[in-house]
């Protein structure tokens, strides 16, 4: 005899919220039957542990049917009675799982993961109607029926159902026709459901052969040491559809404090862009939550590619979003631990495989540095640097010693390291540097502007970084440099370039005048660039090379003959530190051609 009873909530309003803003995801409401299915076989199979009941396979299966306009779901696991679907559907207040899982806490029930209520009630997002039919496992059980519009009344009454389990059947919205695409519903169960403990099919076929959507083991639930080379990389491609070959792996495996299992996968980058956006997957119980959830995974780690399943992380009722608590902060920095202890030993066992990755993990490394304090103090002796000669170095090796307070007053400063960004375009710095003996740092990433001033934070006292053309270093330079003639020549011709000219006897004759800023003018133009603002280049120091013979013959050169060789001399000095404005261009290109034309006149 069918009854009819009115969906008890805390509110008349709840019902519309719950099928229009629990879930920020339509798509979600397939996780959630799926995984309530996946709840109800763990019950049974605990029941069976215990004794309590028999079964011998579990599954569950997924039916479209474009025809009727309706998408089931069923499963072969607890089931539920009468009063049962009262208590679990009707009364959106209680769960479940919980009142499954407080009557058998002394037994260890765990792995229940599903507030089945307010989870059931997310299909309604996509549904007009939604029925169960269901049956208990308890011997002499009948078959449920209960029907509900979703507009806070529902049917209940028996049915025909040989054998336990719950078949929920959503018929489909009319706007919401495509989750009867089977290719559609394929692809959510590989998003959502790709790992879930039990067996599911979609759309099996009695007489076919008929393989299971999911992997119900999947690698990362293995101990490390029963995984191969060749299991972790086909793991990678298959969950993250990536044919390159990752670098290294870090196979978590924790049991306490908290549990935590997954692989975290240092990617191989073909393109600098690459690096700002991984993809790590977090699962509970193996059921999909998100995708980089920056409370459980710090958010340098998102770098990285990796799959994640932690059981103790609490959760809403809607599964998306996570509590920002010490225990979620707990595994957080276990997790950065654990990385930071990966790279750690790879620096000291394997030194050869490390610098063979480091271009690739370097812009990781970094962000993580200025990111997490703590990950900072367990890699700062592991952050390399190539050199000008191409050898990486420790950064840790080429700082000064410690600047005390008082030598700070008497105008001591820290050691200055110098650093190319653009090897190709300060080729002429280069040049000097290596003709003097000196070194640099190749800070060419596009993280480092940021990166060296962190440094410059942590090491005040022992560091201080100037890009190879911020400054004349003391070895390229030689005494007497000084020319008032020289000096006054530039400036006269250079007066309206709002450029301050001095004069310097370098070492490398070959070298007519270089271009120098000052370091923080330099940063804040880079800055101004990276977050595409306008740049200032105003503090342009020209430095002329009175060692060099072009500039000295300009002595006795003809008035007009002078001019065209300073503006020469500034547009390349000047295009070596930046490129020209289209003004500047024409202006070098017009002076060219005079000087080209004199020349061959005069040969």
């Amino acid at each position: 005899m069918e009854k009819q009873g009115n969906i008890r909530i805390s509110s008349e309003n709840m019902m519309p919220i719950i099928k229009k803003w629990l879930y920020s995801d339509k798509d979600i409401f397939l996780r959630e039957i799926v995984a309530n299915a996946s709840d109800a076989i763990t019950k049974l199979k605990k029941l069976c542990d215990m004794g309590e009941a028999s079964a011998d396979e579990y599954k569950i299966t997924v039916t479209t049917d474009e025809k009727a306009g309706t998408l089931i779901v069923e499963d072969n696991g607890i089931g539920m009675t009468a009063e049962e679907v009262e208590t679990y559907i009707t009364q959106i207040a209680f769960s479940g799982a919980a009142d499954f899982l407080d009557k058998y806490e002394k037994a260890g029930g765990d792995g229940i993961i599903g507030h089945f209520g307010l989870g059931f009630y997310s299909a309604y997002m996509v549904s007009d109607n939604i029925e169960i039919f269901t049956k208990s496992y308890r011997e002499g059980a009948e078959g449920v029926h209960w029907s509900s519009d979703g507009n806070s009344t529902y049917t209940i009454g028996g049915c025909e159902k040989e054998t336990r389990g719950t078949k929920i059947v959503m018929h489909i919205s009319d706007r919401e026709k495509e989750f009867l695409k089977e290719s559609v519903i394929r692809g959510l169960l590989n998003k959502y459901c790709a790992f879930m403990p039990y067996e599911i099919y979609l759309n099996s076929k009695e007489g076919a052969e008929n393989k299971p959507v999911n992997t119900t083991v999947p690698l990362y639930l293995k101990q490390p040491k029963e995984c191969t080379d060749e299991e972790y990389q086909t793991f990678y491609r298959e969950t993250f559809s990536d044919f390159n070959e990752p670098l290294f792996w870090i196979h978590l495996n924790m049991e306490y404090p908290f549990r935590l299992k997954g692989i975290l996968y240092f990617p191989k980058v073909r393109k600098q862009v690459e690096l700002e956006r991984g993809q790590v997957k977090l699962y509970c119980n193996q059921v999909f939550i998100a995708d980089n959830i920056k409370e459980v995974i710090p958010e340098f780690l998102m770098l990285l590619n990796g799959v994640i399943d932690c059981p103790d992380i609490p959760l809403n009722v809607s599964r998306s979003f996570l509590q920002n608590d010490s225990q979620v902060q707990k595994i957080a920095k276990h997790i950065t631990k654990k990385v930071a202890d990966k790279l750690t030993n790879l620096y000291k066992k394997d030194n050869e495989k490390y610098e063979k990755c480091w271009n690739d993990i370097s812009t990781f490394v970094k962000f993580g540095c200025i990111k997490d304090d703590e990950f900072y103090k367990k890699v700062k002796d592991i952050i390399v640097f190539k050199n000008l000669s191409g050898k990486l170095v420790p950064v840790e090796s080429v700082y000064g010693d410690e600047v005390s307070e008082d030598d700070a007053k008497n105008g001591k400063e820290p050691k200055a390291v110098y650093y190319v960004s653009d090897e190709n375009k300060q080729a002429q710095y280069v040049k000097m540097f290596r003709d003097a003996g000196l070194d640099a740092l190749v800070c060419d990433n596009y993280i480092d502007p940021h990166f060296i001033s962190y440094l410059e934070y942590k090491n005040p006292t022992r560091v201080r970084f100037l890009r190879i053309d911020a400054d004349i270093a003391i070895a390229l330079k030689e005494e007497g440099g000084e020319d008032t003639a020289i000096l006054d020549l530039f400036q006269t011709e250079l007066k309206e370039k709002k450029v301050t000219v001095k004069t310097e006897k370098l070492k490398d004759v070959s070298v007519p005048a270089i271009v120098n800023i000052p370091e923080f003018m330099r940063r804040m133009s880079e800055m101004n660039r990276y977050y595409q603002m306008n740049e200032t280049f105003s503090d342009v120091t020209l430095i002329v090379n009175t060692a060099n013979p072009a500039v000295n013959a300009l002595k006795e050169a003809k008035e007009e003959d002078r001019k065209l060789a300073i503006m020469q001399i500034y547009y390349h000095a000047l295009s070596a530190y930046r490129p020209l404005t289209p003004e500047e261009s024409a202006e070098l290109t017009e002076d060219t051609a005079k000087i080209l034309e004199k020349f061959l006149k005069n040969s």
